[in-house]
């Protein structure tokens, strides 16, 4: 089935959060990293602007930046209203309130937008979809990340996941996942599974964050290759 766009809520986050959600250090952020569902976040440009080496892959990078904003138009009062109406569900610290909330995201998709189509030209964003292969080499990333789809979309199932996971660590020495909670903001379903599944061939952990924006969304799934 082919993917649609219209399936897609857009929604970007920022260097700064991606850097407390992945707990990644200033000695990470120079590392090679490939980054999965990033969307519409700005990470990718602000990364370029510091000359640090990041891929992003998503399966909406294959639409025009014309649909692109279109669709972040579509949906930007949808997801504003429904977060007003779940205020509760997440903690207002980092991120003040709505109004700050509305000014951070799409202050990071217009940097998005803005960078899409040269980063494209430099093979930056590139459209792809999980579980499928990349055209990638074997742990030719340093780190691999999963902002906000891997196991957060438990009803995708376990098969799903475990196939995503192993095309990631292929070409990836580590992955990261953030968050370990599913869309109901419980403990996925998963987790457990996924971790015994891969606790005999890779070194796994979960880390807390400093990053809490979705309440109890404060940690990280990480499996690395044993060395």
């Amino acid at each position: 089935m082919a993917f649609e766009l219209s399936t897609v809520v857009p929604w970007g986050r920022t260097l700064d959060e991606y850097k407390m959600m992945f707990v990644l250090s200033d000695e990470d952020l120079k590392k090679s990293i490939a980054s999965f569902g990033d969307g519409p976040a700005s990470f990718n440009f602000e990364m370029k602007r510091l000359n640090n080496n990041v891929v992003s892959f998503d399966p909406i990078y294959a639409f025009t930046k014309e649909e692109l904003i279109n669709r972040i138009r579509e949906t930007k009062d949808i997801v504003m209203e429904q977060t007003k109406q779940n205020k509760d569900n997440f903690c207002w610290t980092s991120i003040k309130n709505l109004d700050d909330l509305e000014k951070i995201r799409m202050n990071a998709m217009n940097n998005f937008i803005l960078d899409f189509e040269q980063g494209k030209k430099e093979k930056r964003y590139i459209p792809h979809e999980l579980p499928n292969r990349t055209s990638f080499s074997e742990k030719c990333f340093d780190i691999g990340l999963s902002s906000h789809f891997l196991l957060l979309y438990s009803k995708l199932g376990l098969n799903f996941h475990i196939k995503a996971i192993d095309e990631m660590l292929r070409i990836c020495k580590e992955i990261r996942i953030f968050p370990i909670l599913d869309l109901d903001a419980k403990k996925s379903n998963l987790l457990e599974q996924i971790i015994e599944h891969y606790n005999n061939k890779y070194d796994i952990s979960i880390m807390q964050t400093n990053y809490e924006f979705q309440r109890n969304g404060n940690k990280l799934l990480v499996i690395k290759h044993n060395n």
